[in-house]
């Protein structure tokens, strides 16, 4: 009777067998750079994906799409209405430039809102796709991200109408829209996959999100110049409410399409500043919610 011949996997462990036949971990975290590679690959499915949850977003609604601008619009109208000519929060502000201010601060915090909501549950509102197919779990909030940016360009043609009807018509600045609209994308994007990440740990966290964006709308200058409204107060409350991302992005907006809204609004280096948090936010964001791309749709 003849012995079994030694193998030469004899005497390996289960981590050496696994690396001399190239075998890994299911659903291991890739390495950055190959994370963001699959994601690119995947740069079709989050396009579809977002699209294809803007046109179900109102689906079951009559007037369908149009909700998408006739939404913040109402909500514009609620608050000039309260704040405008109830309290008297324009503050002298010209009719013909408070008007489209704060449409245009309704619209552009509506954005970062709306992606922040969203992202929230990205993870933790789709775990059935999450646990069935394997793709960067980045696609998710980055695809919600993406929706509202289609929802806001959307109704970029109801707040380009309201600038023309008060006064404001097109020339050279308008065209700051969009690196400005560039720049809000990449900060919405990086703090939708912060929330997610946070979301698909505490899913209460969706429960105490609206107050938390409640707060910084007020604390951002929608409805208000923050420098006037401000002006009796130590000057070091107006510039931390001033350099908050929310209110950096509005004001951008605000004096590209705006004529009687000057550099004078505006706080010095407002570009470098929205810059700097776009970068922050965005490539943070993205890294933090990385860290974690194993545990997604576990436990």
């Amino acid at each position: 009777m003849t012995s079994a011949r030694p193998s030469a996997d004899d005497g390996l462990s289960p981590a050496e067998l696994a690396a001399k036949y190239g075998l890994s971990v299911s659903g291991a975290r890739p390495g950055l750079r190959e994370y963001i590679r699959q994601l690119w690959g995947r740069r079709h499915f989050i396009l579809a994906f977002s699209q294809a949850k803007l046109t179900a977003q109102y689906s079951q609604a009559k007037l369908g799409q149009v909700w998408q601008v006739v939404t913040p619009l109402l909500n514009a109208f609620v608050y000039f209405l309260i704040f405008g000519v109830i309290i008297g929060a324009d503050r002298g502000m010209p009719r013909e430039v408070y008007v489209p201010f704060l449409v245009t601060g309704v619209f552009v915090f509506t954005f970062t809102q709306s992606s922040v909501m969203a992202g929230v549950r990205a993870i933790s509102g789709n775990l059935g796709l999450v646990r069935a197919l394997h793709f960067p779990r980045a696609s998710l909030p980055i695809s919600f991200a993406l929706q509202q940016l289609q929802q806001l360009l959307f109704s970029m043609v109801v707040l380009v109408a309201v600038a023309v009807i008060f006064g404001s018509y097109p020339s050279a600045s308008w065209l700051l829209v969009v690196p400005a609209l560039v720049l809000q994308f990449v900060f919405n994007a990086g703090l939708a996959l912060v929330v997610a990440r946070m979301g698909a740990k505490t899913p209460d966290l969706a429960q105490l999100m609206p107050f938390i964006m409640r707060t910084w709308m007020y604390a951002s200058g929608v409805m208000f110049s923050i420098p006037v409204m401000l002006e009796d107060k130590p000057a070091w409350i107006s510039d931390l409410l001033q350099y908050n991302p929310a209110a950096l992005h509005m004001d951008l907006i605000r004096f590209a399409l705006i004529d009687g809204y000057g550099g004078s609004n505006l706080p010095p280096h407002v570009w470098f500043a929205t810059l700097a948090w776009s970068v922050v936010i965005g490539v943070g964001g993205f890294v933090y919610f990385w860290k974690a791309e194993e545990r997604y749709g576990r436990g």
